[in-house]
């Protein structure tokens, strides 16, 4: 059989006419294409430049949207204190009210009290009867509160753009991305744990990590909001995963009290003083190091 004649190969002017006539796409680009339009502020296009596709999760906040300025600020002002954020945290535990003592095990009853009537003074609680309170916007868990003040602050105090809250997207990745900030073209990412040490597993740890070598920050910062010491489970435990991922086992550096150094990018802050002085602090280091996260380790001991 005499062989098959090869199909002619269309010319180069053909190519061309061929995408010239091609109709525009009539559908919208779709979230997740890099022609998509760049989200507002320079924390989430630096996320999209990445090639990520972050979507905010609407805030889980025990406030409504439209606060006023003024009551926003005395209610982040209330939570520069550690007392008042393990009462809040105790109040949103409790959706269908409390007494005041109930709300946390650190403060006395007037002491208590007096924080459930600031509350009532935002018009964020009411008095429902027998010295008994109840949230008017219950949120599910304090987290959100915490990813909210901490991002606050970082626009306030260090002029981070920040976005908070975030579907990451990434392949393969779970979770969410609880605060991303921008500043210098420098890409930071902050971790943010509300419950005690005892309540962190290996599982949690991995997850962070997880997230942390898909997104590459050029700073990351691994938070809890605690007073009790990390040095005992929490560095352990990240010194552990880190060893696990690179081979080579960390040195944690102690910076200050609770501020512990894993590598140049990578630090460990806990609230023992003031929270917010804390991260500023790590920021400050990791900034000045000015090396990634899971770079610079030191080797097997």
């Amino acid at each position: 059989m005499p062989p098959r004649p090869r199909p002619r190969r269309p010319t180069a002017h053909e190519l061309e006419q061929a995408e010239v006539l091609r109709p525009p796409p009539r559908a919208p680009v779709p979230s997740g294409s890099p022609l998509a339009t760049t989200p507002a502020g320079e924390a989430l296009a630096m996320l999209r430049r990445r090639g990520f596709r972050p979507s905010p999760w609407p805030p889980d906040l025990p406030f409504p949207a439209d606060l006023d300025p003024a009551r926003t600020e005395r209610f982040a002002h209330l939570l520069d204190h550690y007392a008042f954020r393990l009462f809040l945290r105790g109040a949103i535990q409790r959706r269908r009210g409390f007494h005041p003592a109930e709300a946390t095990r650190y403060l006395g009853a007037e002491g208590a009290r007096a924080m459930a009537d600031e509350l009532v003074a935002l018009g964020l609680a009411e008095r429902t009867g027998r010295g008994r309170y109840c949230l008017l916007h219950p949120s599910r868990s304090f987290g959100g509160t915490l990813e909210w003040y901490v991002a606050r602050e970082l626009r306030e105090r260090l002029g981070f753009d920040t976005a908070t809250g975030l579907r990451f997207g990434a392949p393969g990745v779970g979770g969410d991305l609880d605060v991303v900030a921008a500043a210098e073209g420098r890409l930071l990412y902050l971790e943010l744990k509300s419950s005690p040490p005892r309540q962190l597993g290996e599982r949690e740890v991995a997850a962070f990590f997880d997230r942390l070598e898909a997104l590459r920050p050029d700073l990351a910062l691994f938070v809890v909001d605690t007073a009790l010491r990390l040095g005992d489970k929490v560095v352990s435990m990240l010194v552990d995963e880190m060893a696990r991922r690179t081979g080579r086992r960390p040195k944690p550096h102690r910076v200050v009290r609770e501020l512990w150094a894993l590598s140049p990018g990578l630090h460990a802050v806990n609230a023992k003083g003031d929270l917010m002085a804390n991260v500023a602090r790590a920021i400050a280091e990791g900034l000045r190091a000015g090396r990634p996260p899971l770079t610079a380790v030191e080797g097997p001991t």
